[in-house]
């Protein structure tokens, strides 16, 4: 079976009566897209933005080509759009046309990120078996692979390490993988949570990780059960990382390790300086552009415990 695409560009304010109305003319799916060059970054849970400009494509049956057409240009009257085309899209095995897009990643050391269903390419390698689809960190982002670097430099044998903002897990699984005696995972987001429990499920190690939402954690560690890291990880986004600086400074033994990610070059001084009572950020490294966007990560220890 083939299908027809409508495709509207508008301005963001318009998107949601845009979607309604593809919707109300049997639109079997909507996707949005960037219309210009506009970043968005990772949002937090329950958050939606939207760039200023946005392509919107409805899938509808091909059965109605000349409807489809006839459609297109009366919504996009409708919401004021810009641009306005159809396209006609041949079947395929969409499940199998989404796996397409991943393949094994070798990474720094001998350490490879590896797609669920794929066999290893080296099977003698630190190889990280993941699921792309369940959360943010996948291996195949700047700011996961600046972090994945930077621990396969590190002495992690017998090391215990938080990682702050887990994700897909990655970062935790490859610091036990790399030698690690024990890792906590800490996210905001519950889908997160649960893919790390699945990720290091895959990857045998869950025995030694165990993955909590922030007030379970913060409990956890006040009660004791939890004691401070050896090395903290924690690949978010500039805002809470600055605000988590005071928290994490406690979180973490005298000289420990700390690496951040998930920073453009506009927001380096703005950390540096958040962090500066308690860490040295003396380690800076950063990846060429990806996404039309300079990404960095900042590495330290700690020089002052909180009191």
């Amino acid at each position: 079976m083939d299908w027809q695409q409508l495709h509207l560009q508008c301005a963001k304010q318009d998107v949601e009566l845009a979607e309604t109305l593809l919707l109300e003319s049997g639109a079997l799916s909507i996707s949005l897209e960037d219309a210009g060059d506009q970043p968005l970054f990772e949002p937090l849970p329950g958050q939606s933005p939207l760039w200023d400009e946005v392509i919107l494509t409805g899938l509808f049956s091909a059965d109605n080509a000349q409807d489809i057409e006839a459609l297109a240009q009366t919504i996009a009257v409708e919401v004021n759009a810009s641009r306005v085309w159809t396209t006609a899209l041949a079947d395929t095995d969409w499940e199998r046309e989404w796996m397409s897009h991943y393949v094994p990643i070798e990474c720094t050391n001998n350490l490879w990120i590896v797609p669920k269903w794929m066999t290893p390419p080296n099977p003698d390698a630190i190889n990280i078996m993941m699921d792309p689809g369940l959360a943010f960190g996948t291996g195949y982002h700047a700011t996961t692979r600046l972090c994945l670097d930077w621990l396969t430099d590190q002495d992690l044998k017998d090391k215990v390490v938080i990682d702050y903002g887990c994700g897909s897990g990655i970062l935790g699984i490859a610091a036990l993988l790399l030698g690690a005696k024990q890792v906590y995972s800490v996210d905001i987001d519950p889908q997160a949570v649960l893919a790390t429990k699945q990720n290091a499920e895959r990857n045998q190690v869950n025995d030694q990780l165990e993955a909590f939402l922030p007030d379970d954690f913060a409990e956890a560690f006040s009660s004791g059960r939890i004691a401070q890291a050896d090395i903290i990880t924690a690949n978010i986004l500039a805002k809470p990382l600055m605000d988590l600086a005071p928290y994490l400074a406690t979180l973490i033994k005298p000289a420990g390790g700390i690496v951040l990610a998930g920073l453009i070059s506009e927001q380096l001084e703005d950390v540096k300086q958040a962090y500066s009572p308690w860490f040295n950020l003396d380690g800076h490294h950063s990846y060429e552009k990806q996404d039309d966007a300079h990404w960095h990560r900042l590495s330290g220890t700690l020089t002052v415990s909180p009191k």
